[in-house]
């Protein structure tokens, strides 16, 4: 079953010729056929156009070059008021960049041309949900239980991964897009520092002053997967405002410190969450770094002053964008909607202001972890929840769905990296995640520990049965 193999795995075999391009492709739209009508994960599969890709593959294969196809989904932007709109979603600055193969580790895995997608994956209108659903193409379920979302923006993507009909694929996380739902579905996924992974042919366009918050990231089932792709899309891009000119480098771990939050302040988790985290901290200790509780000071009212540039802000734009279409504008693009315009519309005085505090609170943190460079933390408060669920059981209170999602917004916020792996099964056979956060363009950092974290976590009874591989077929 080569669908099931990890990507590096993929680009090794095809490298070797003992698998085909074709063979590869196929088995992957037999498993998007078997599993699809129930994940609901694809909104557009490329059949022929990835099979005539393959063929293509195949042939300079058997000529001895090596173009690195593998099975590949990318988020595709629907609603009602853009049906007929296909957006690349990431891939044009693929496009852009025909290196992305050479750069990647032995060759690559990342697609040099959009036919070396097998699909377009669903996404929540304007992006803006924790759950993909929407008018045109409808909900997205969780492969490990389809009465429970796969989490939003990127939850197409996350669940076409999750149940083996993608290898990997790219999201965006203004919010928590790719981590909230890689640690949903079972699967990684990196939010990058702003400027290391090119957005440029992002829909919407991730610019000023969106950008602060906004990447673009690889999602794939295992943090070694996720470093191949980071690896072949990291590099300047000169129509991406935010692209740095940061090479990729060889990170030191050694005398690394590394600071535990089983929890954002006094906000409860739930307990596999929190069981999670504490497994994560067992194993980074036996692989001989120095673990150590940590709470930064005053990071409290980051969650708030992300949904400030998150929701509040951006609110009067999108009202006037379905402004005579609001019949039109599906539920997981208004929800956040309509609770920012109950609040007060936001003064520039008001924008300066915010953007000082931010960068104050981000420099204060910053020089907190000069001590503590990596900070380990719940990837959510929650394991997937039913569609619509919006208020949540700890065993100690209930908490709101802006609380479950607090683990994440200080990434977004102050531009730091963050990386989620899955690392454990809580009592209802869900996944549970954990998130690596650091410093910025210390990505490289972050996905090495990952990968030594997947390797240790082997030994661990409880954690192999994830990491051992997905207990879900998506079907």
């Amino acid at each position: 079953m080569p669908h099931r193999l990890a990507l590096h795995e993929m680009a090794a075999r095809i490298r070797s010729r003992s698998l085909s391009p074709v063979e590869l492709v196929d088995a992957h739209l037999k498993q998007i056929e078997r599993c699809n009508p129930k994940l609901n994960a694809f909104v557009r599969v490329l059949a022929d156009e990835a099979r005539v890709q393959a063929k293509l593959a195949e042939e300079g294969q058997m000529r001895g070059e090596f173009a690195g196809d593998a099975a590949w989904g990318a988020g595709h932007y629907q609603g009602q008021l853009r049906h007929g709109r296909v957006a690349d979603y990431l891939w044009q600055s693929i496009l852009r960049r025909p290196d992305c193969c050479e750069r990647c580790d032995g060759g690559g895995a990342a697609a040099r041309r959009w036919g070396d997608s097998v699909g377009k994956t669903n996404t929540p209108e304007f992006l803006a949900n924790y759950e993909s659903d929407n008018f045109i193409t409808g909900r997205s379920n969780n492969p490990w239980d389809l009465a429970r979302t796969p989490g939003g923006s990127s939850g197409g993507e996350s669940a076409a991964i999750s149940s083996f009909c993608s290898a990997g694929g790219i999201g965006s996380d203004g919010g928590g897009s790719i981590r909230v739902p890689a640690h949903f579905c079972g699967i990684a996924g990196l939010k990058p520092t702003p400027g290391r992974v090119s957005a440029a042919g992002h829909v919407p366009e991730i610019n000023h002053p969106g950008g602060l918050l906004g990447v673009g990231g690889p999602i794939a089932r295992s943090a070694r997967d996720v470093r191949v792709l980071f690896e072949a899309l990291a590099g300047y891009d000169s129509q991406d405002p935010f692209s740095a000119p940061v090479p990729l480098r060889k990170p030191d771990l050694a005398g690394l410190r590394i600071g535990v939050m089983e929890q954002f302040y006094q906000v409860p988790v739930e307990p596999g969450v929190r069981e999670a985290v504490r497994k994560a901290a067992a194993v980074l200790g036996q692989l001989g770094f120095a673990v150590e509780p940590w709470q930064p000071k005053g990071l409290e009212r980051a969650p708030n002053l992300w949904w400030f540039f998150f929701g509040v802000l951006p609110a009067r734009f999108t009202q006037k964008l379905i402004e005579g279409h609001e019949d039109q504008a599906h539920w997981t693009g208004t929800e956040f909607l309509h609770q920012a315009l109950a609040e007060a519309d936001p003064s520039g005085v008001k924008v300066v202001e915010n953007l000082a505090i931010r960068d104050k609170m981000r420099g204060s943190m910053l020089g907190q972890m000069e001590q503590h460079p990596v900070v380990l933390l719940p990837a959510c408060g929650v394991a997937a929840f039913e569609h619509r669920q919006r208020r949540y059981p700890t065993g100690v209170k209930e908490i709101t769905q802006f609380e479950a999602m607090m683990p994440v917004h200080p990434g977004n916020l102050l531009g730091l990296p963050g990386v989620v792996i899955p690392f454990h099964i809580d009592e209802r056979g869900l996944p549970v995640g954990i998130q690596l956060m650091g410093r910025p363009y210390d990505e490289e950092l972050l996905l090495e520990l990952a990968v030594r974290m997947e390797e240790g976590a082997r030994a661990v009874p409880v954690a192999a049965g994830i990491l051992g591989g997905l207990k879900c077929d998506g079907c």
